[in-house]
């Protein structure tokens, strides 16, 4: 007995007595931890601690605190937004001619141009003060959504300004001077600007560009002045073909210290007026035949101002920094809103086409291979809008959440991917005849531009996601971090020691939590609701714990590997993805009031989003290096199984039932979807045969009702039917001639484009259907 108490009261000096647990036990951890840190470059280290953590901190945190995602106010349109959505948004809509942009001019037309500089369309950001309109993030998202289910290449028009460029980075950086001498015109449209970074040696790897600027003495307005001389060559540049002002990313050093003690400052950016001399505005790209305006810029020899550099010469150098913060605009908001307004473009137009289309005297959507990639489109449109507003909301919340938004950009864009591809499917032939009639055509083409700008997806998943998400969003890695790297020695040991001892209590507590809910199916987990989707709040809780126990191991066992691991890190990227896009589902069914005829694209939804979670825990724990270690996590994670399943067929088969039947939830679900009034204009044409279709639904009940009991033929000519059925009193003249519209409508809806035979498509104008 002595022996034992001497022992335990050894073990416990040893870790209550702060010196000696220092000093045997928390030194030789902190040495290591030192060592397995991953090494981190200047430019990665900066987009580390660029922006803000949110609701995805509480993700990682293994217990979210559901009421504080419910008490985030639900984003809305201010009253001018919406005037601006009503009328001007409207009305650029009404001019905008896809098929025309695209394939006949390969160009807004001037009289659009001039309509988005005169109505502020490039200045939707640009402070009121300026001049410009000064709109929330939500209303700048809105914009480009709507904008973008009728012409992508307007919409990638009107992003650009708004998004990643001279008019963000002034805002936030600039000087008074450079903002008085650049936002009025911006925001007038009097100057277009363009951002150029990429360039043909480095994309992704920014903080490898070749393009470089050396600060020295030369010649200005007819004086010498300290100034830049630039080198540089830029590729894929939207609107660098007509630019007037271009944004400039480039390496700069400085020689002779004559701005600053740092003889290499590093990423620096610029804005210079598109005439100064040396700049060269070079050829035009041809982005998967879309007509927005790409191109490259060139450089040689020339000499700018120092006082050029965005915020002065004291900015030199913090380009990178400056860029990874204002990325948000173009992830969380621009990228998010083309993938939307795919979803919503798809969603209405095929549940349409679906049930004008017929096929074995059927409507095509009363097949079940074509429901299945319904609920798929309906299911993720529902996604990719609740992602939407809950990014957007975030941002107009003052926030800069970069793990959020780089979750926003890669999976929205392929879920838009994935929408556009479905729908296509089902459209098949209608779906691949490029022409006036063919509402999808373009944007199939134009997907893989958004999956490739901003950052490649392959990088944003496999690098970014878990890469920022593991170390901004764990409630301790950073300042582990910050510890292990603080110039004193005796000072870092001790923040370590208490981060470390918080650590160890935390990985404990996800250990026996994340086996104690799996065992009892989280059913014991708090929900901030009853109803429908309490056991969505449970489940997420659950994944939440398990995520921070599988970093935690990760981290722990691979250390710097973990960077080089990028399968692995990529697939806990997945975990956290889906968790905060589940929880902006279920919030967006919250802030909508729970709707009853919304609930089978809520759980198509979560099922869809909670058996990715599943299928990326699985991955990990197959492939994981070390077989014992995954082995731990899997029992933890998933002690009886991996339960999480697609939804059953019968909740798919509503969906698909959503998109085919005219309802507030179909008008809720798709209200960024453009429908023109005009004759020719092809939504309008799709929804009114659809609209006629469905409204004639008991007529046709009755004609075959009549053919069931032998008083129709069954197989005859239309024409001949109808003739028949009201010689036999099936239908009257009237219910006749309102059938007749209602087919007639349908054939042109159906219709496509025709064209001359001829070896050449250019110039030529769409014919009317020999049928």
């Amino acid at each position: 007995m002595t022996i034992l108490v001497l022992f335990l009261t050894a073990i416990l000096v040893v870790l209550l007595v702060g010196d000696i647990r220092r000093s045997l036990i928390i030194k030789p951890i902190f040495a290591l931890f030192k060592k397995v840190l991953p090494p981190l470059s200047k430019t990665e280290r900066e987009a580390m601690e660029a922006g803000d953590t949110w609701w995805d901190g509480d993700l990682f945190s293994g217990n979210p605190d559901w009421n504080k995602l419910h008490s985030i106010p639900k984003p809305a349109l201010s009253a001018d937004e919406q005037h601006f959505m009503d009328h001007q948004v409207q009305e650029l809509l009404a001019m905008l001619d896809d098929h025309q942009i695209v394939q006949e001019q390969q160009d807004l037309p001037q009289e659009v141009w001039q309509y988005l500089g005169k109505e502020g369309f490039f200045s939707l950001i640009i402070p009121k003060s300026y001049g410009g309109r000064e709109f929330s993030a939500i209303a700048n998202s809105t914009i480009v959504s709507a904008i973008a289910s009728r012409s992508l290449s307007a919409a990638v028009t009107v992003m650009v300004p708004n998004s990643l460029g001279p008019g963000e980075l002034l805002m936030h950086y600039g000087t008074e001077e450079q903002k008085e001498r650049w936002l009025p015109g911006l925001a007038k449209g009097d100057e277009v600007p363009c951002f150029a970074l990429t360039g043909p040696e480095a994309g992704s790897d920014a903080g490898a560009i070749p393009d470089t600027g050396v600060v020295c003495k030369g010649t200005f307005n007819g004086e010498e002045v300290i100034g830049v001389r630039l080198n540089f060559a830029k590729r894929y540049i939207t609107l660098a073909p007509v630019a007037t002002v271009v944004g400039l990313a480039f390496k700069l050093t400085d020689p002779d210290g004559l701005i600053g003690d740092d003889k290499a400052p590093g990423i620096t950016c610029a804005l210079i007026p598109a005439e100064h001399p040396g700049i060269e505005i070079g050829r035009r790209h041809n982005p998967l035949g879309l007509a927005f305006m790409n191109g490259t810029v060139y450089g040689e020899d020339v000499f700018i101002p120092a006082d050029w550099i965005i915020g002065g010469p004291e900015y030199a150098g913090r380009g990178w920094r400056m860029l990874v913060e204002c990325l948000s605009a173009g992830r969380g908001i621009s990228l998010p809103a083309l993938s939307c307004a795919s979803g919503h473009l798809a969603s209405r137009m095929t549940g349409a086409y679906s049930y004008v289309r017929r096929q074995f005297g059927l409507p095509i959507g009363q097949f079940e291979g074509v429901q299945e990639s319904m609920a798929r489109i309906g299911g993720m449109t529902y996604s990719l809008e609740a992602v939407r507003k809950m990014t957007a909301g975030a941002l107009d919340l003052g926030t800069s959440p970069s793990v959020v938004t780089a979750i926003a950009k890669y999976h929205m864009t392929e879920m838009g991917r994935q929408v556009v591809s479905d729908a296509m499917d089902i459209h098949a032939g209608r779906g691949i005849q490029l022409g006036p009639k063919n509402y999808l055509g373009q944007n199939y083409m134009g997907i893989p531009i958004s999956i490739t700008v901003e950052g490649a997806n392959i990088l944003t998943r496999n690098l970014m996601i878990f890469g920022q998400g593991a170390t901004r969003c764990h409630p301790y890695v950073l300042r582990e971090m910050a510890a292990a790297a603080n110039e004193n020695p005796d000072e870092g040991l001790k923040q370590f020691d208490t981060l470390l001892t918080k650590h160890v209590g935390f990985a404990a507590t996800n250990l026996v939590s994340s086996l104690f809910m799996g065992l009892t199916g989280s059913r014991f987990n708090s929900a901030p609701v009853a109803g429908p989707t309490k056991s969505y709040y449970q489940q997420l809780t659950r994944m939440s714990r398990s995520l921070a126990l599988c970093a935690d191991f990760s981290m722990l066992v691979l250390g710097g590997d973990l960077k080089r691991k990028e399968m692995i890190s990529a697939r806990l990227g997945d975990v956290l993805s889906h968790l905060y896009m589940a929880s902006a589902v279920l919030k967006h069914y919250e802030d909508d009031g729970r709707q009853q005829g919304d609930l089978p694209l809520v759980h198509y939804a979560m099922h869809w989003h909670l058996s990715e979670i599943g299928k990326a825990f699985s991955g990990l724990f197959q492939n994981f290096p070390n077989r014992m270690v995954a082995w731990v996590m899997k029992v933890c994670v998933f002690p009886l199984g991996n339960r999480f399943t697609m939804v059953d067929d019968a909740v798919q088969q509503q969906v698909a039932k959503t998109l085919q039947a005219p309802s507030v939830v179909r008008d809720r679900l798709t209200h960024l979807c453009f429908v023109g009034d005009a004759k020719d204009d092809p939504t309008g044409i799709m929804e009114r045969a659809f609209v006629a279709m469905y409204q004639v639904r008991a007529l046709e009940k009755k004609i075959k009702s009549a053919q069931r009991s032998g008083a129709l033929a069954s197989k005859l000519p239309i024409d001949e039917l109808l003739c028949e059925a009201v010689t036999a009193d099936v239908l009257t003249a009237d219910e006749v001639a309102q059938l007749e519209l209602a087919y007639a409508l349908a054939r042109d809806a159906i219709d496509v484009d025709e064209f001359d035979t001829a070896r050449s498509l250019k110039g030529q104008s769409a014919k009317p259907n020999a049928a």
